[in-house]
This record gives C-alpha cells, structure tokens and sequence, in this order.
C-alpha cells in the first residue's frame, strides 16, 4: 500500500514536470521566432561622405573639426557605423556645423546619441526643446529646435533621428520604434542629423538652418535622401 501510494503521488508530479516543460520549450521557440533577422540599411555600403553634398545651396565645406562630439569611449564607438562632421560656410553669416551619425543596426539595446546627452556631457546648459517641421522638395521633416549655452558659446541646434521608416521625434519614441521593428522581426537602422550654427540671435541662426536643410536634403542624389528622412 506504501508502495502504490508513492507512486499515485508521483504521476501528476511528473505530468506537472512535462506540461512545465512543454511551456518552456513553447516559449523558447516564440522567442526565437521573434528574434530579428531582416535587416533595414538604407545606406548599406554607400558612404555618407559621397551622399551629403560638400557644396549645399550658398555654403561650402571648409573643415571637419570645430563640432560638439560625445566622449570617445568603447560604446560610442560600437554606437556608429559612419560618422560625419562638416563645417561650412558662406563666407559671410557664421559658420553651419553638420554632424550625420548613421548605425546599421538598432536592436534596442544600442542607441544613436542625441544631443542631449552629447552637450550635457561638455558642460552645456540646454534650453527646452521646441520641435517644428522644415518643409523640404521631397517630404517634411520633424525636428527638434535647440539652443545649447557653454562659456562664450550660444549654439542653435536643429536636429533629427530615423530609425528604420519612423521618424522619433523623443528618446521614448526612439525606443519604441526599435521595439516595433523588432517584434516584427527586423533590425532597423539608424540616423541622426545635427546641424547647428554659434549664434546668439536664435531667429536669424534657425531661419538660415532650416535654409541650409532644405539646401542640403535637395542636393543629395536622388533616392538617397531616404538615408537621412522617413
């Protein structure tokens, strides 16, 4: 009697044993089902520096230095797959800074940095952001209007992200955009594009900012633009 005793307590142990299993194996293979696996590159193996054109509207490049930039460490570099700095002038107004961060791969745990956190980590103070939309020949463009306050310096900053089709105006629908492609299986890329000017007349600086994205968004070969916009 014992002995049958202990064996009618172990059957539905051990049938608990096989469902808890057969739960943990159905799981396992809904994850990785969901894995990403369809890569979205819109820049693929073009070069950012070939794409935005060195001649934008009445500016001309000039240098490569003079930007706002994060701190260089192992992540930041892992953050980028091509990074581009220009600065251009026209010789007259005050030099516009452009800074183009592309990353083939967001899987949500990587992130492009946004200026928030770049000025912040050199000691600038920022303003609250304002966004406004830029209309340009191919589409409009949301962005994020800035103002960064360091020593001596008054900078306006215009800028965006693309994760993969979206356009992420905050970091929270930057995550969530990641998030969205990565349920449907696929690993969005990433861009972001700052253009900023040293200017302590903020109207004047965003009028010729807006000009300088609408110039440069034009001048790039056609169907590229799609690299930088939605």
């Amino acid at each position: 009697m014992r002995a049958e005793s202990q064996s009618g307590f172990n059957r539905p142990v051990n049938r608990r044993k096989i469902l808890l299993g057969a739960l943990f194996a159905a799981s396992a293979g809904v994850v990785l089902a969901r894995k990403p696996q369809e890569r979205i590159d819109y820049l693929g193996s073009g070069k950012l520096e070939n794409l935005i054109p060195k001649v934008v509207g009445r500016w001309e490049f000039a240098t490569t230095s003079g930007l706002i930039l994060p701190p260089e460490d192992t992540l930041s570099d892992a953050l980028y797959s091509q990074l581009l700095t220009r600065v251009y002038t026209d010789g007259v107004t005050p030099p516009v800074m452009l800074l183009v961060a592309q990353s083939s791969g967001q899987t949500g745990i990587l992130q492009v940095h946004r200026p928030e956190f770049c000025y912040a980590a050199g000691g600038y103070r920022l303003s609250p952001m304002t966004p406004r939309v830029i209309m340009t020949d191919e589409r409009p463009i949301r962005v994020n209007q800035l103002t960064a306050t360091g020593p001596g310096r008054l900078e306006q900053i215009l800028y965006w992200t693309r994760v993969g089709d979206e356009m992420p105006a905050t970091w929270a629908q930057q995550r969530l955009a990641v998030t969205r492609d990565n349920l449907k299986g696929r690993i969005p890329d990433a861009v972001l594009v700052r253009v900023s000017t040293v200017d302590p007349d903020e109207a004047s600086a965003n009028a010729r900012l807006a000009e300088f994205i609408q110039a440069m968004v034009a001048g790039m070969p056609r169907g590229s633009e799609r690299v930088l916009v939605a």
